[in-house]
């Protein structure tokens, strides 16, 4: 009887995971936030919340994610991990970098933000805590759109390095050869706009409650301010993730201008061979590695 409950539990994958779900303790942090999603609902009508919940979601997480790699340029000890040590932060880089993003993000992303309340009216996508997806779905849901996000930007980003195209858009982003944190969503406006399309094709397939605009919000934001950060740490979580490009996948693009164009993995860039020149140049630092040991 037991065996046959076993293997009608894992008969599915949605169902195993609902298993091990049912095993865990439960979350401490669950009934607060009920409370407060809920509180949001009382308080705040539905354009408020699409709308200028998703610029404070955006702005507050953005900045905030940004600090631990604005802190590192101050702490000697996190020098070692810097990828390009030769080329320091600036504070007039940073200041300029600063002022681009503002109006990128007010003058360029505000006005998308506003559809956002129109998308979740017209495919009747629910607020509501009783519908809110499991832990489990809404990662799998996060997941799916950075697959598709990231054969997107690897497609499209390829294609604004094309020579008749690069100089006219994406060459904004890459003045700075030696990328930091804050310059994640550094770019030219029609940039923002088309590179920018990807994060939202995921959600007009994907989206079933609204929490999942703001879940992919914040993991796009934190994988794309990880790859620009300038740092190789160890021990980061993120590296766990199979096929994850990382930070010095994507520095060895600022660095040489050419290959390693997908934003989250590496399959594309591995089955196309536009990480070639990054895998040798991998592999001759490991050589030097080995001769000053």
């Amino acid at each position: 009887m037991a065996t046959n409950e076993s293997i009608s539990i894992f008969s599915s994958p949605s169902l195993a995971v609902e298993y091990v779900d049912s095993l865990l303790p439960e979350n401490p942090l669950q009934e607060p936030f009920k409370n407060a999603w809920n509180y949001m609902l009382n308080n705040y009508t539905k354009f408020q919340i699409a709308t200028w919940g998703s610029l404070i979601v955006h702005e507050v997480l953005y900045f905030l994610f940004c600090l631990p790699g604005f802190l590192f340029q101050f702490i000697p000890y996190m020098k070692k991990y810097k990828i390009q040590k030769d080329k320091p932060e600036t504070w007039e880089n940073q200041w300029k970098c600063f002022k681009v993003l503002l109006f990128n993000h007010f003058c360029i992303q505000l006005p998308l933000i506003c559809g956002t309340y129109y998308f979740t009216e017209y495919f009747n996508i629910p607020y509501d805590w009783e519908t809110m997806p499991r832990w489990y779905m809404l990662l799998a849901r996060c997941f799916g759109c950075a697959v598709i996000e990231d054969t997107w930007h690897y497609f499209l980003h390829r294609l604004l390095h094309h020579k008749r195209i690069y100089k006219h858009i994406h060459k904004i982003h890459h003045e700075f050869q030696a990328p930091f944190g804050m310059e994640a969503e550094y770019a030219h406006p029609l940039e923002t706009l088309i590179l920018g399309t990807g994060f939202f094709i995921g959600i007009m397939l994907l989206c079933d409650h609204v929490i999942l605009l703001w879940a992919w919000v914040t993991i796009r934001l934190i994988e794309t301010i990880d790859v620009h950060s300038g740092y190789d740490i160890p021990l980061n979580p993120l590296n766990l993730i199979p096929f994850y490009a990382g930070s010095r996948h994507h520095d060895f693009h600022h660095m040489n201008f050419i290959g390693n164009y997908a934003s989250t993995f590496t399959w594309w860039d591995r089955l196309f061979g536009t990480d070639s020149q990054f895998t040798a140049y991998i592999e001759k630092m490991k050589k030097v590695e080995k001769k000053t040991e």
